[in-house]
């Protein structure tokens, strides 16, 4: 289902941004001090700049013929 959704490069990158903002306003901004807050904020980060980067750049194949080059 991930892999089909980052295939849709507009939603790719809004969901992307919707994941990071808040990351970063938790890990730079807000004044929490609760561990797990900044470990939730990590993976919320990372996935977002991953999907945001996948729908800037686009799915890379899994498989190039030899032939090709």
């Amino acid at each position: 289902m991930l892999l089909r959704f980052v295939r849709r490069r507009v939603s790719a990158i809004v969901v992307g941004v919707a994941l990071v903002v808040p990351a970063a306003w938790m890990e730079f901004g807000a004044r929490i001090d609760a561990w797990w807050l900044e470990g939730v904020a990590l993976v919320l980060g990372a996935t977002g700049m991953a999907i945001l980067w996948t729908g800037l750049t686009g799915a890379a194949s899994d498989w190039v013929d030899p032939e090709e080059f």
